[in-house]
């Protein structure tokens, strides 16, 4: 047959189906289940809204201070350097698959003084020892008939798509926690000036009891009483310090610079930063959609896919059509006609299954069974993280609310008793003993707004906001930039849907 008539068939062949399932999210995929796609559980008891959680959430805050921590935790996290490099190495990883099949070619030249067996030609003299050359180029296609590398190619581009989610992830969970870090040393600063307070106020009814004491209007007991809550609240002082010392160090750590060279206005902070609005959370679907761990394990469930074509591919011969040229033969003579040589045609390989073939083909299934059961529980456990930060968020929120009533009673309480005993109707004890309580009842406040503030933190980590507008981020790293625009362009890459296909037959 001539070689040209071969063109034909092997056009034919190249456009041959490919081997293994298409990717799909079986329709009982907890992703698709009525309640992950409903408002979320627990969003119509706490003070949230239902618009769409903003990318840049920290920013609700309006906190100058804040937004420059976020953004050059952004620019030299060591975490998010880590998430660089892994995506650089996956895309690499990418262009590595891409690249099998197709025309790949070689080239050698070999020069060398020998003497070559004289039995291998089936002569029984010795030939001479020479200076022999051998010039050799070649070129070939591999036809990829059953989609083996194309399925290796679909597995690579969904790896790499799970490696831009978990940079996605390593990025919303820096910002959460450089958030959480300034509120605690925020919170901190704010309990330790209230304890301060009460520890003076403490110590002047300590002097007021001894002076009643020695005028005979007072007792021991009452002193003693007096001393030991003095000393309890001095006992509390250097842990709020060790709280404010403790939360810059993460900040520190985070920002990968020393405590010392953290910005004036972060190591200054005494007040909490508050939210200028309710928080957003939207729906379930919304959440699911922008959680980076979802797209994570849902893209590590497409490559799983992907591997069993990958495998079953295995099991099919590969064809190639190449030619090579060259010359070889005596060094002075090379270039000669007697020296040259030449050949093309097609070349089937084919490694009959054997040796555990067919058993990679069902562990590549029973791998994607996995994936799709890991996938699963990622989307409950995203459910459950939102469900219990909305009920936490919830009940703190309440109990601030409760304490900020008794503050304001506490106020009115110790602004009548002061009015009492300026106009001679209170004891300077009872004012003193009024203002305590305000100072109490304050100290109480303060740490439940903190706890309000770090609810409200790990509300927005578990809402997953932050990823999608990350490349308007001043000084964010590269796995964030690339984000958006890696995960809007896989379902073209792929010619896949991110959510549901329907798998075909092998």
């Amino acid at each position: 047959m001539p070689v040209a008539a071969l063109a034909p068939l092997l056009v034919a062949l190249s456009a041959c189906t490919t081997v293994g399932p298409n990717y799909s999210l079986p329709n009982d995929a907890a992703v698709n289940a009525p309640y992950a796609n409903a408002p979320i559980v627990g969003a119509d008891s706490a003070p949230v809204t239902q618009q769409p959680v903003p990318a840049n959430w920290w920013q609700l805050y309006d906190d100058p201070a804040l937004n420059e921590l976020v953004t050059d935790a952004l620019a030299s996290n060591t975490d998010l350097r880590v998430a660089a490099a892994n995506l650089a190495r996956s895309r690499a990883a990418l262009q590595v698959a891409d690249s099998q099949g197709g025309f790949s070619g070689s080239a050698s030249a070999t020069f060398e003084r020998a003497q070559e067996s004289a039995e291998q030609y089936l002569e029984f003299s010795k030939l001479p020892v020479d200076n022999l050359g051998d010039v050799n180029l070649s070129v070939s296609y591999e036809f990829d008939l059953f989609g083996k590398l194309r399925r290796g190619v679909e597995a690579a581009r969904a790896d790499s798509d799970a490696v831009v989610a978990a940079g996605d992830l390593a990025r919303i969970t820096v910002v959460a926690d450089v958030v959480r870090a300034y509120i605690e040393s925020c919170s901190a600063a704010e309990e330790l000036t209230i304890a301060r307070q009460s520890l003076a106020l403490q110590k002047q009814r300590v002097s007021l009891s001894q002076r009643l004491r020695d005028v005979g209007r007072g007792n021991q007991t009452e002193v003693t009483r007096g001393q030991t809550q003095s000393d309890t609240l001095a006992a509390d002082i250097p842990r709020f310090i060790a709280r404010r010392q403790i939360a810059q160090y993460q900040l520190a750590m985070l920002l990968a610079r020393a405590p010392a060279n953290l910005p004036p206005a972060a190591l200054s902070c005494t007040k909490l930063p508050q939210l200028r609005q309710p928080i957003p959370v939207g729906d379930g679907a919304a959440l699911l959609k922008r959680r980076p761990d979802v797209r994570q394990a849902e893209r590590q469930l497409a490559a799983a896919t992907a591997r069993i074509g990958v495998a079953t591919g295995a099991l099919y011969p590969s064809i190639s059509f190449g030619a090579s040229t060259g010359l070889v033969g005596l060094l002075d003579d090379l270039g000669t006609s007697p020296t040259a040589r030449w050949s093309f045609g097609p070349l089937l390989s084919w490694t009959f299954p054997a040796n555990g073939q067919r058993a990679r083909v069902r562990e590549a299934e029973a791998s994607t069974a996995g994936a799709l059961a890991h996938f699963d529980g990622v989307v409950l456990n995203a459910l459950r993280e939102t469900q219990t930060s909305l009920a936490t968020y919830a009940a703190d929120a309440q109990r601030a609310d409760a304490l900020q009533s008794a503050h304001r009673s506490a106020i009115q309480s110790a602004d009548e008793t002061h009015r009492f005993y300026r106009a001679g109707r209170e004891s300077y004890l009872s004012d003193l003993d009024a203002t305590r309580t305000l100072t109490s009842v304050s100290a109480q406040v303060a740490a439940a707004e903190g706890q309000v503030a770090v609810d409200q933190v790990n509300l927005f980590l578990a809402l997953g906001g932050g990823w999608e507008n990350s490349a308007a981020t001043p000084g964010a790293a590269a796995v964030p930039a690339a984000a958006s625009a890696a995960v809007s362009g896989a379902a073209v890459q792929t010619g896949e849907s991110p959510a549901v296909t329907k798998d075909s037959a092998k």
